[in-house]
């Protein structure tokens, strides 16, 4: 029988033993957690619309006039208008035929993937992509084939070496959650065609965020024309403060998946507050030019503050800045010790990242003024230079 115990213990010893942190405000530049007020810099919350007074409002309206839960899935009777409102916005949003909710990214990820290929086909995967799209392709039974992090050539030489009537997909972050780096989309696209496969792009990072519009990094790197065989999936939960996720494309493919993929089908659908406030916010996201403005240059600030203190920054324009310790153990005591000076940047350990590259995962917001910013690097350069860091 397996020692609970024993285990927990063998994690502590590494410095991978982890515990829940409670909250106590809302999501926002500064927060109360485990009772203390700290500048926040773990959140995915880039535009700052998690705590926007309009969206609540929306969300407060939809629960005066459709109630509290939905009642059941989608295929029975929790189909509500605002989901179909919903979608439409979002296909307009990203200029695609349709798109379809579902009720979280891990969710839409495992859902698409196990749709779309099954066994006997294969799956060319970035070695660096999110856990959901690793659990995805295992449960479709699919065969997988990873490839070095954003290695096209590495690439390729799979594609050529698995010819045959199998289906083939290549699926890809578009930009990465623990790196904060953007995928080659416009080769990855030249390759899906050079060998007929389907292309996932997976935009959850990049919602919101990059691009004039805020459509992502296909509009961000001038790709959005190319959709032939393309599908593309993203969140509601970060830059665009809601909660729940979609993917787009062909109406055939939207209705494909209505028909096949079981993590939509065989779910409750998400109730009226949550899809009235990703209605709201989706409005707000796609007018903040302003928002993405200050968020990029909060970024560039930041960034070009923490190369001047030593630190090893990739140079892209995503709000994600990993500062890499290694050592998991040193890892958790920077971000405690930031904890203790006002700041929270939360430690990310294996097996969230390889072994040997644990870090520091800060990222910024559109609402992080340039005080908040200018505290967080003092502290960041007191605590490092106190461990030897820098």
């Amino acid at each position: 029988m397996l020692d609970f115990r024993k285990e927990l213990l063998d994690l502590q010893e590494k410095g991978l033993r982890r515990s829940l942190r409670v909250m106590e405000s809302p999501s926002d530049s500064w927060i109360v957690i485990d009772g203390k007020k700290v500048l926040n810099l773990s959140s995915n919350n880039y535009l700052g619309l998690a705590n926007d007074q309009r969206i609540k409002d929306a969300a407060i309206k939809a629960v005066e006039k459709y109630g509290c839960g939905s009642g059941a899935s989608r295929l029975v009777c929790g189909n509500m208008k605002l989901h179909n409102e919903l979608e439409n916005k979002l296909a307009q949003f990203k200029s695609v035929e349709a798109c379809l909710v579902f009720n979280s990214g891990y969710n839409a990820n495992v859902g698409i993937i196990s749709a779309l290929v099954d066994r006997g086909d294969i799956v060319f995967c970035d070695r660096l992509n999110h856990a959901s799209i690793i659990d995805g392709i295992i449960l479709s039974r699919a065969e997988l084939k990873r490839y070095p992090h954003k290695d096209i050539s590495s690439l390729e030489s799979l594609l050529k070496k698995s010819k045959g009537s199998a289906k083939k997909l290549i699926i890809t972050d578009s930009v990465f959650s623990m790196d904060g780096d953007i995928a080659p989309l416009a080769d990855l696209i030249s390759l899906a065609r050079k060998y007929n496969c389907l292309l996932m792009i997976d935009e959850a990072h990049a919602t919101g965020v990059l691009g004039e519009n805020g459509r992502g990094a296909l509009e961000h790197l001038g790709l959005e024309d190319a959709k032939e065989n393309l599908v593309q999936m993203g969140t509601l939960s970060k830059a665009i403060g809601g909660f729940g996720a979609y993917v787009c494309g062909t109406k055939y493919l939207i209705e494909y998946l209505i028909n096949k993929s079981r993590a939509f089908i065989y779910t409750t659908s998400l109730p009226p507050a949550v899809i009235a406030a990703d209605i709201k916010a989706l409005e707000i996201a796609q007018g903040g030019k302003e928002l993405r403005i200050k968020l990029r240059g909060n970024i560039g600030f930041f960034k070009g503050r923490l190369k001047s203190l030593g630190f090893d920054v990739i140079a892209e324009e995503t709000p994600i800045i990993p500062l890499i310790i290694k050592d998991s153990k040193l890892t958790m005591e920077f971000s405690k010790r930031l904890f203790d000076e006002g700041v929270f940047a939360q430690g990310i350990r294996p097996p969230t990242v390889a072994r040997g590259s644990a870090r520091l995962r800060v990222t910024l917001m559109a609402t992080h003024k340039k005080d908040d910013l200018e505290f967080a690097l003092d502290k960041i350069e007191k605590v490092a230079k106190k461990l030897c860091l820098i």
